[in-house]
């Protein structure tokens, strides 16, 4: 019987989601489900939630908790990772507060920005420590990454832990039929072509019936952005500028770029409908909402799951029947995007079946979008030096050559806001002080 274990099992309405969707699948039943996170009552919570699961849907996967993780990893065949390290409260707050005294507005800052520099920070030690339990209890298992900074926790992972890895996120999946419904144009039969790093893969084709799709498409964007404000605005205004839409919220695109959130500009905060303090935001509402969702989710016995689009059940099922299922996925940059450096984590089509995942070759981006890709590359990258030497000088390095972040700060003001930060996260980042 295989096994899947689940890391940072606390999130129990992404646990739903995951595994909910593994407990559906046919093929998949009898595997082990073993479950683990350093919070136990979010644990617990979790694993009351899939038991209530397992009675609704007749599943006979098995349901197990672990207090210890190496037990928990011990012979698995798939890791799902979903860790958040520092959670809302201290770190989040601490990545967006500070910031904010030297002008600095983010809106995600889960990513890249001087919030996801700090993120990845905080996350890559104690990813490489479950790298290190890999290697002894499960060297050949397959490590399915969903916690961001998606790019550089990935890099990290296969670069510096040797493990299996691949990284994966919803914002492929749903970039065209979202864009498509938000135009008003039918979604049935078209073709789509993505490929570029994660948050910041491009849609470099788009057609139905051998017709190219993207006059219309920035036809009726252009119609909308003259219109009325609408959520994605960011996108459009890229997409008519670079010629290419991008597959991550506007939300996010903004704080990835150097055109958006600009002090010297108040204005475009507006223009663009830029949700400044967006993830906080997120996050209180979901902290105040729990109680209620826990009730709903942990304490209901009728307890029912419809299968989602996230892809971790779909390539449980490829490799365990040999049925092939494509998934878009963050692997390295094996040659796949030709333009790109071979050093950066890279989002493209990759074929799953008993093989395993096998990533597909794309060729030369555009060149203005591989330029574009390349500029939060330089900023992932330096992170993970800094995170493997332990130097901060790198830090310093990749928020000195973070678009937005150089863009609004002088030199000294990034070191100054760097040091500020490591000081405040105190034993979140013990390695710098």
């Amino acid at each position: 019987m295989s096994k899947v274990t689940f890391i940072g099992a606390g999130s129990t309405v992404f646990a739903k989601n995951i595994l909910g969707d593994i407990m559906l699948t046919p093929a998949l039943q009898g595997i082990e489900i073993a479950l683990f996170d350093i919070d136990e009552t979010r644990l617990r919570d979790s694993e009351q939630m899939l038991l209530n699961l397992k009675q609704t849907s007749g599943s006979s996967c098995e349901i197990r908790s672990y207090r210890d993780r190496k037990e928990a990893l011990r012979g698995a065949k798939y890791i799902v990772n979903a860790i958040q390290v520092g959670g809302y409260d201290p770190c989040t707050i601490t990545d967006f507060e500070i910031p904010k005294k030297y002008g600095l507005r983010q809106t995600i800052a889960d990513t890249v920005g001087i919030g996801g520099i700090f993120r990845n920070l905080r996350t890559i030690p104690v990813m490489l420590d479950f790298a290190r339990d890999i290697q002894e209890v499960c060297p050949d298992a397959l490590f399915l990454n969903y916690t961001n900074p998606m790019a550089a926790l990935t890099n990290a992972m296969i670069t510096h832990g040797g493990v299996n890895t691949v990284g994966l996120c919803h914002s492929v999946q749903v970039c065209v039929p979202r864009l498509l419904d938000h135009l008003e144009m039918d979604v049935k039969d078209v073709k789509w072509h993505i490929a570029g790093i994660n948050h910041m893969a491009w849609l470099l084709e788009i057609s139905k019936d051998g017709v190219d799709l993207y006059p219309e498409i920035k036809r009726r964007a252009l119609a909308k952005q003259q219109s009325e404000k609408h959520h994605d605005m960011v996108r459009f205004e890229l997409m008519f500028k670079f010629g290419r839409y991008v597959t991550e919220s506007s939300e996010h695109n903004a704080e990835y770029h150097p055109y958006f959130i600009k002090s010297a500009y108040p204005e475009l905060i507006d223009k663009y409908n830029i949700p400044l303090d967006e993830y906080p935001r997120r996050c209180v509402t979901q902290i105040n909402d729990w109680t209620t969702m826990r009730e709903e989710l942990v304490n209901n016995t009728s307890l029912q799951h419809t299968r989602s689009h996230e892809y971790a059940s779909y390539i449980l099922e490829a490799m365990e029947t040999d049925q092939p299922f494509r998934i878009h996925g963050n692997v390295m940059n094996t040659g796949l995007i030709t333009n790109l450096p071979s050093e950066a984590c890279v989002e493209v089509a990759c074929l799953v079946d008993r093989n395993g995942v096998t990533p597909t070759h794309v060729g030369n981006l555009p060149p203005q979008l591989a330029a574009l890709n390349r500029t939060n590359i330089n900023t992932q990258l330096l992170t993970v030096e800094a995170a493997i030497t332990g130097k901060r000088e790198h830090i310093y390095h990749a928020a000195m050559l973070d678009p937005h972040t150089s863009a609004e700060l002088s030199l000294d003001d990034i070191v100054s806001l760097c040091d500020e930060l490591i000081e405040a996260h105190g034993s979140w980042l013990p390695q710098y002080r």
